[in-house]
């Protein structure tokens, strides 16, 4: 079994996912001029990054990432798209994305479990918890369809699952304190190491909560996989 992974730039890669997953993983990096593929393996993972997701002159290859998301939910693979990821997917099916009226959602932030959450596949058990965040672009509606599964006081679209098997996630729960620090390094953040240290000190509850969430896509994925 194989999850098809869709790496925007190098800073944003799988992170904890790498090791969480124990299932193979296919790396597709367009930044390097590889090739979106027309379908996924037995699942799919799109990863986050720096640009909007209606931006395709920045990254061209979004058409085609927006393409295999709905192919991916239409064809019911199992799905996991994470904030940018999420992004795309939400426009490949029909929901708005919009600059955030509340401004740059950063650092360890509290997100709350919905009610369906509780009998959602990946969520269930999480409650409310700590995500690492790093976006100013914000789901502003959903697909039809989609089931809300967390909410945030920023924003209030954290999480959602549409179809079968895809879930949207707004936060991170691949990001490492490394991965975080190296996003910030690169930023104009006044509290850049304030936000650093946040996320550390965050680390045994960030991989405490979101270790199950990969796990239990891992478990989807073999179940769904004939």
């Amino acid at each position: 079994m194989r999850i098809t992974v869709i790496e925007h730039e190098a800073e944003a890669g799988l992170g904890y996912l790498a090791g969480w997953l124990g299932l193979a993983c296919e790396v597709v990096r367009p930044y390097l001029g590889e090739e979106i593929p027309r379908r996924a393996a037995d699942g799919l993972i799109v990863l986050g990054g720096a640009a909007a997701a209606w931006e395709d002159e920045r990254s061209p290859w979004q058409p085609a990432t927006r393409d295999l998301l709905r192919r991916a939910v239409d064809e019911a693979t199992p799905t996991l798209a994470i904030c940018l990821g999420a992004q795309l997917l939400t426009m490949a099916c029909g929901g708005t994305v919009e600059r955030g009226a509340n401004g740059l959602e950063v650092g360890a932030r509290a997100v709350v479990a919905l009610p369906a959450a509780a009998s959602d596949p990946l969520l269930s058990g999480v409650g409310t918890s700590v995500a690492v965040q790093y976006h100013q672009d914000a789901m502003t509606r959903l697909p039809d369809g989609a089931v809300p599964l967390m909410t945030g006081a920023q924003y209030p679209n954290q999480a959602y699952r549409l179809g079968e098997a895809a879930w949207a996630v707004q936060f991170h729960p691949e990001a490492t304190p490394e991965i975080f620090a190296s996003w910030t390094s690169g930023s104009d953040l006044d509290a850049a190491e304030d936000l650093n240290a946040e996320v550390k000190a965050a680390e045994p509850t960030l991989m405490a909560t979101w270790r199950p969430l990969a796990r239990a896509f891992a478990t989807v994925i073999r179940a769904t996989t004939p």
